[in-house]
């Protein structure tokens, strides 16, 4: 898959470069469950945030993970929804997680049609780069459901 994919990190060799997992906080097991309900996986970039984060500064890990899911779950629109913006945002912005967002955009119900619109109103705004980028992640998305 895309560069949003990248290889797991290490988590023996950050906890003996940088220290261990702080205690009193939800485990990074816990933590992932959130990410694996919305994509079927803890994105390696994650893992390596909470591996890194949570045991150099936890309070801010904490802070992060409760924006973020404050951000994500808003009340006024369901996840398919909310999938689709953030594919299309991180697609204007030609950014490599657009792919993990199309993967739960599926997951969340989004059609192959849905998914193409955005792509196209990305379009408007930001050209064929953002057209092919799309219509490659697609592609990525069917190899990966077909797989």
């Amino acid at each position: 898959m895309s560069s949003s994919h990248s290889h797991p990190a290490d988590l023996n060799l950050i906890k003996e470069s940088i220290g261990p997992y702080l205690e009193g906080q939800d485990s990074r097991e816990k933590r992932g469950e959130i990410y694996k309900a919305l994509l079927g996986f803890v994105p390696p970039r994650i893992q390596s945030r909470f591996a890194v984060t949570g045991a150099l500064d936890p309070e801010m890990l904490d802070l992060q993970e409760k924006a973020r899911t404050h951000a994500m779950y808003p009340k006024c629109f369901d996840q398919k929804t909310v999938q689709l913006m953030i594919f299309g945002m991180l697609l204007m912005d030609m950014n490599d997680a657009a792919t993990t967002h199309g993967v739960a955009a599926r997951r969340a119900g989004a059609s192959w049609e849905e998914l193409q619109a955005m792509i196209s109103m990305c379009y408007l705004f930001r050209g064929l780069p953002a057209a092919n980028r799309g219509a490659d992640i697609l592609a990525e998305l069917v190899k990966r459901e077909n797989a």
